[in-house]
């Protein structure tokens, strides 16, 4: 959520920041400045009459005892109440106006974010060199089928499109993968969580993924009550909501976290022929990075987990690029967001493996997460940030597509093997 403050301030400038962001809320802007200002009229006007009736109250008894007649000052007293009782159902309805448009603007991109999508996207380094093959490579699919890692056509039969099922040497690989990731974030400092997989509505409100994104998952109807509640689509909606409504310490932040988790969407993406096989799903495991700091420390922080993720991607083996995305390319709870991005030989081209994003204050405005200064006593927002830490979705076919040998074997990178005892190639099975 965005700080009225700012939008009161300097309203062009805002609108100015959703444009760049490919987003047109003027409309929506200058609305959330009328209900603000009638709000606080409504609240004004209110105290205002309460302060009448309670002078008007205390007159009463005097005239009583003055044997006046107290029926006009009743009469007025039926007026005030029934002019406050007006009142409050009017700053009930714009209120809840209100609220509902500050939860739809996007946060704002950070000033040196390129306007526009993603074909203003930034490259800003490399790592290694492109994969060549001296003979014809395989896809993905075709690997795992002949080496027994996937099966596809069951996933399907289980679930339907968008799910796939590991199995033998596909499963233990895949655990592997999420240990290694796993094993590097604690040796790191960071705790690991595991979140419950499915959540209350407040979770996604928080995070910024509604009210704008709630058809987008799967939601779970509870028989015995009218609660909803979703499958996560990103362990991110879990972590941002472990502090909702608390006030830390100073003394408490940074605080680091890793989680676990598979993640549900139900949009898998389109259906092009070249990310046949898991490259897109309906469920996957990822391990996510999530960070809690005081303002003037969240940009150290986000470099962190660039970091982080990159070192990830370079232990596996792998060539990628770091790309600082556009504005408008950004999602919509976040300020800046850097991806990590792999080549899978088989799509022609480099795909996100980790995103890494900095929402400033905008989810702890959300969800009302503060923390105490030392020197001041006062409370301020903290700053959230979140990392794919890694997803395996896309790394598992780039392991396999990058890593085979001519005959139909897979190379098991080396961070990896103390995960499998030791085993080095994995060959088709016969």
């Amino acid at each position: 959520m965005l700080d009225i403050k700012r939008i009161k301030e300097d309203p062009a400038g805002v609108k100015a920041g959703l444009r760049a962001k490919e987003v047109d809320c003027d409309k929506e802007v200058d609305r959330i400045l009328e209900l603000d200002e009638q709000r606080r009229q409504l609240i004004f006007d209110t105290e205002s009459k309460k302060a009448e009736q309670n002078k008007v109250s205390k007159q009463i008894p005097q005239l009583k005892k003055a044997g006046e007649d107290v029926a006009p000052v009743m009469q007025r007293m039926a007026e005030l109440k029934q002019a406050i009782a007006d009142d409050a159902d009017k700053l009930r309805d714009v209120e809840a106006e209100y609220h509902t448009l500050m939860l739809s603007l996007p946060n704002l991109p950070d000033p040196d974010l390129k306007p526009g999508g993603k074909e203003n996207n930034e490259p800003l380094r490399y790592y290694g060199q492109p994969h060549h093959f001296d003979f014809e490579p395989k896809h993905h699919v075709d690997l795992c089928n002949a080496l027994g890692l996937i099966d596809y056509e069951r996933g399907v039969k289980l679930a339907g499109s968008g799910f796939w099922i590991y199995k033998g040497m596909g499963a233990r690989l895949e655990w592997a993968l999420l240990n290694y990731f796993i094993d590097t974030h604690i040796a790191d400092g960071y705790e690991l969580i595991l979140p419950p997989h499915m959540l209350e509505y407040a979770c996604g409100e928080t995070a910024g993924q509604f009210p704008k994104f709630a058809d987008e998952v799967y939601k779970i109807a509870n028989p015995t009550d009218d609660r909803v509640h979703y499958m996560l689509p990103t362990a991110e909606a879990a972590l941002a909501s472990i502090y909702r409504d608390e006030i830390l310490s100073e003394a408490d932040l940074p605080r680091k976290f890793i989680s676990y988790t598979p993640c549900f969407r139900r949009e898998a993406g389109s259906h092009r022929a070249d990310e046949r096989g898991m490259v897109r799903g309906h469920q996957f495991n990822k391990v996510e990075m999530f960070q809690y700091t005081r303002p003037e420390d969240s940009d150290a922080a986000f470099d962190e987990l660039v970091r982080k993720a990159e070192d990830l991607v370079k232990g596996l083996g792998f060539h990628f690029r770091t790309v600082k995305l556009a504005a408008g390319d950004c999602s919509a709870s976040m300020a800046r967001t850097y991806d990590i991005e792999i080549q899978i030989p088989s799509m022609n081209g480099y795909k996100e493996v980790s995103s890494v994003s900095n929402a400033r204050d905008y989810q702890a405005r959300r969800g009302s997460i503060r923390f105490r200064r030392e020197a001041t006593g006062k409370t301020e927002y903290v700053h959230t940030l979140n990392g794919s830490g890694l997803a395996t979705s896309r790394i598992f076919p780039a392991m396999v597509e990058q890593n085979q040998l001519a005959d139909g074997s897979v190379v098991v990178p080396e961070v990896l093997r103390k995960y499998l005892g030791g085993i080095e190639v994995i060959h088709p099975v016969k």
